[in-house]
């Protein structure tokens, strides 16, 4: 927030001192100076328009919604109603609270600094849903928080996958491995395929014809889901038809179902809420940064436009006081020419005058000047569209410069105090310094090694149509019976198991620690020289 209290006092008294201004004009500095402190704490009294929140989605009964673009509301680029009824016969006179009202309501800055607010909401629903937050509202999300995963965030669905080895000809043990899967929001993933495959053989002990054909038919599903724990679930139900030209095969056609549950558990590195959850508590970290820009943009520009309204109200006291000096430079010229031709005074005198006359209408242009200017940015404050009518209207405020009092100026401790307690960029950087904790909390996570222990649950059928060759008779049989079978777990596999690994010297882990460390120093000094840069603004305006 940039403020110039004691510039604009300085300008103010010279001006005063030099004539050409009156003296009751310098006291809007002394009362300007309060606003250094109150611009932070003001609008903090409005309410950010952050709604509706993005992050707050109800998936049901509404299951189309997430597969659909989102609505996000227009924004109002005309001006207000309220600041149009303000022009009457082609002048707008209006107070400092209707200053105020008509730049809380038409600024752009302030509207783009809200419609900016609202990326930190996106963020959050990015990260309830396992990506990383994008940022860009002015959070410091630290480098070491993607460790592990650059540019992503948590291990997404990574395809379906194959069957097993139900209806193969032989059947045994085999080595059981399993991995996290899925993301915070639940995937589901649906696989079907037909094959039709013609492969000649070297042998006639299995098939016993030289040739097979084989059509097959396979649907595969798989739900799977990640959770802030370091756990993961994942469930496949699959299915496939055969139908073979083998002569010796159990069941032909046969349909195969298999059923398919995994459950794991992160329990070393990436175990628990602290690193499931960091992206979500960065996100949450962001929606209060961008409240904070919201408020300080707000007092940023309503300060900037409590000091246009006031250099509006000086610029036309400037004019009145340039009128009244031409006025007086015009009187003493007349007086030198009569004096001149009655002999009382020299020719010099009257050059004098004419001099100080051709000055006196120089100030009336420069202070006209000076007005036209200061409207048009005060305009450009209180409004979203120049065009609608706005350029040639003059601008008259209502309100007088105020007297100077000995109240209005703070003690410099209180200043201090309520500048480093209530200024938006403070509360900023302690949130980004929160950040940082958040951030080596996880790397220290990350220096651990992988263990991950799991449990998986197979079962399986096998049926179809079965050829008797003795009688000469085909047993129907199909997919419900194969279904069945799966469901009473005839054929079963469980397995459980764990998997470990570690970095040998783990240098890279230990350099994402130091760097989150240093990350904070520097975060923390941050602070601590806009402390004092923020105690040398208010200690250079007492």
């Amino acid at each position: 927030m940039t403020h110039h209290p004691a510039r604009f006092r300085n300008i103010l008294s010279r001006r005063a001192r030099s004539g050409g201004f009156p003296a009751r004009a310098a006291a809007v500095a002394l009362w300007l100076l309060p606003a250094l402190f109150t611009a932070g704490t003001a609008p903090a009294q409005q309410s950010p328009g952050l709604q509706p929140d993005f992050a707050n989605t109800e998936w049901f009964p509404g299951v189309l919604k997430p597969y659909q673009a989102r609505r996000v509301a227009g924004i109002k680029l005309d001006n207000s109603r309220g600041l149009l009824d303000l022009i009457d016969d082609g002048k707008m006179r209006l107070s400092l609270s209707q200053m105020e009202t008509a730049v809380s309501e038409n600024n752009l800055d302030i509207l783009f600094a809200e419609n900016s607010a609202r990326y930190a909401q996106t963020d959050m629903l990015r990260a309830k849903g396992g990506g990383a937050p994008r940022g860009g509202t002015g959070v410091q999300i630290p480098s070491s928080l993607f460790s592990g995963a650059i540019g992503a965030g948590l291990e997404g669905f990574s395809g379906l996958g194959g069957f097993g080895s139900v209806g193969g000809i032989s059947g045994g043990g085999r080595q059981v491995r399993a991995f996290p899967r899925g993301g915070y929001d639940p995937s589901f993933a649906l696989g079907f395929s037909f094959d039709r495959t013609t492969s000649p053989l070297n042998s006639l002990v299995v098939s016993g014809i030289p040739e097979v054909s084989t059509d097959s038919f396979a649907l595969q599903t798989r739900y799977s889901q990640a959770f802030s724990s370091g756990s993961s679930v994942s469930v496949s139900f699959n299915n496939m038809r055969q139908d073979s030209t083998q002569r010796r095969l159990r069941f032909n056609p046969y349909f195969v179902s298999q059923l398919s549950v995994t459950l794991t558990q992160q329990l070393l590195s990436g175990f628990g809420f602290d690193a499931g959850r960091r992206f979500v508590k960065v996100a949450e970290k962001e929606k209060e940064i961008a409240r904070e820009n919201v408020r300080l943009q707000i007092g940023t520009t309503l300060a900037r436009a409590r000091n246009n309204y006031w250099d509006l109200v000086a610029a036309r006291e400037n004019i009145r006081v340039a009128e009244q000096s031409l006025e007086v430079a015009r009187r003493l010229l007349e007086d030198n020419r009569e004096r001149e031709q009655i002999g009382t005074v020299s020719g010099l005198d009257v050059s004098t005058a004419e001099s100080e006359l051709a000055a006196r209408q120089r100030d009336i242009v420069l202070a006209q000047t000076a007005l036209q200017l200061n409207e048009a940015d005060f305009k450009n404050k209180i409004s979203s569209d120049l065009s609608s009518g706005l350029y040639p209207v003059r601008i008259e405020p209502t309100d007088a410069l105020p007297e100077p009092s000995e109240k209005d100026i703070p003690k410099l401790n209180d200043a201090l105090n309520t500048a480093l307690k209530n200024r938006p960029e403070i509360r900023r950087a302690e949130i980004n310094l929160s950040i940082q904790d958040i951030a080596l909390r996880y790397v220290k996570n990350q220096l651990k090694p992988d263990l991950l222990v799991f449990a998986t649950f197979n079962s399986s059928g096998l049926y179809g149509d079965r050829f008797l060759q003795d009688i000469n008779t085909v047993i129907p049989g199909g997919m419900s019976q194969a279904m069945r079978q799966v469901r009473n777990w005839t054929y079963p596999e469980y397995a459980v198991g764990f998997s470990f690994s570690m970095n040998i010297r783990n240098r890279a882990a230990e350099a994402d620690s130091a760097r989150a460390t240093l990350e904070k120093r520097q975060s923390e000094t941050s602070l601590q020289r806009l402390r004092n840069s923020i105690a040398l603004e208010v200690r250079k305006a007492d």
